[in-house]
Parts: structure tokens; sequence; C-alpha cells
């Protein structure tokens, strides 16, 4: 068989491991993002971009760790990339469907309104957080994961995750505090 030849069989067996890797795990990648901070309008991009990168470095994986890990040190790096791009310090977000999803659906316009803008104050106190920090503390308080969970999730010790758990929270509340500063009497 030719050196050519078996290049191609090498890409064909990659191609159907990465197919089978986004058919499990899409919906892991996509949770990651969203806990990561990536608005929901730019969430189909980057995950064809995180799976760019599977495709690319699949053959690198040794299996030393969770694939749930590894997907998820991709997705943090492309996170990363993504607010340091200069378009993105312009740009204020609105998108908190997020966070919508989580309200009921049977509410007056009124109630819809208070929600969005308490989901676009959310939205915007948790981007001041530090990605990692940022997704340990979604996924603790908001997906209410244990932090054994998380640690096995991410792939760090169990002490780090109490770790960034309690940074985050301290941030957290350092923005909630210098947001109410901000807002005028009476508001929402």
């Amino acid at each position: 068989m030719s050196l050519s030849k078996t290049a191609d069989l090498a890409d064909v067996s990659r191609a159907e491991s990465v197919v089978s890797v986004h058919a499990r795990h899409s919906d892991f990648v996509w949770l990651s993002l969203q806990r990561l901070g990536i608005p929901e309008r730019d969430l189909e991009d980057v995950l064809q971009e995180v799976f760019v990168v599977v495709h690319r470095k699949l053959h690198t994986f040794d299996g030393s760790s969770k694939i749930t890990t590894w997907l998820f040190g991709i997705c943090l790096r492309l996170s990363k990339s993504y607010r340091r791009r200069a378009w993105f310090r312009r740009e204020r977000f609105h998108d908190t469907n997020f966070f919508e999803e989580r309200a009921a659906q049977t509410v007056s316009p009124e109630e819809r309104y208070a929600i969005k803008q308490k989901g676009a104050r959310l939205t915007e106190i948790l981007n001041g957080i530090d990605p990692e920090k940022r997704a340990v503390f979604v996924m603790f308080e908001v997906d209410e994961l244990s932090c054994e969970e998380i640690a096995e999730t991410v792939g760090i010790p169990v002490g780090t995750v109490y770790s960034r758990l309690h940074s985050a929270r301290k941030r957290f509340a350092r923005l909630v505090e210098r947001g109410q500063a901000r807002q005028p009497m009476g508001a929402p």
C-alpha cells in the first residue's frame, strides 16, 4: 500500500473518530461554552471551532485524561481567545437566553421584561469573572454539580475547585455590590 493511501486511510478513521466525538460530546461542549460566557448568538460558531481543533488534534489525545476534560480545555482556550478579540471589548452583550430558559414561560410581559433585565445584569456580572472561575461558579451554582463532579469534568483537583469557587463568589459579590451602587433608587 502506498504512503499516500495510508495517509488517506488515517484521515478517514480520524474523521470517523471526530464524528463519534461530536455525536457523544457536542452537548457537553455546548454547555461548557455557555458556562465560559460565550454569548448564545456565537455558540454555534465557537462550537464549530472546537470541533475543528478536535479534528486537527485528536491524534494527540493520549487517553491519560477523560475526553471531556480534554474537550473542556479546548473550550477554555477558545473562550479566552474569543474574549481577547478586539471587537469583543466594543460590544455589549444583552443575550440572556441561557438565563431566560430558567424562568417560567407563563409570566406577564412586565415580569418577562424584569427577568430579561436581571438576566442581562447577571450576564454582565458573569462576564467580569475569569473564565476558569466562572465555569466552576456556574457549574456549582446554576448546574448544581458537586465539587467532585466539577473536578472530574474539568480535570483539576477538588481543592482547586474549592479555591476557584471561593474566588469566583468573592468576585461575584464585589461586582453585584458595585452594580447596586450604580443603580438609581427604586430600580429593579
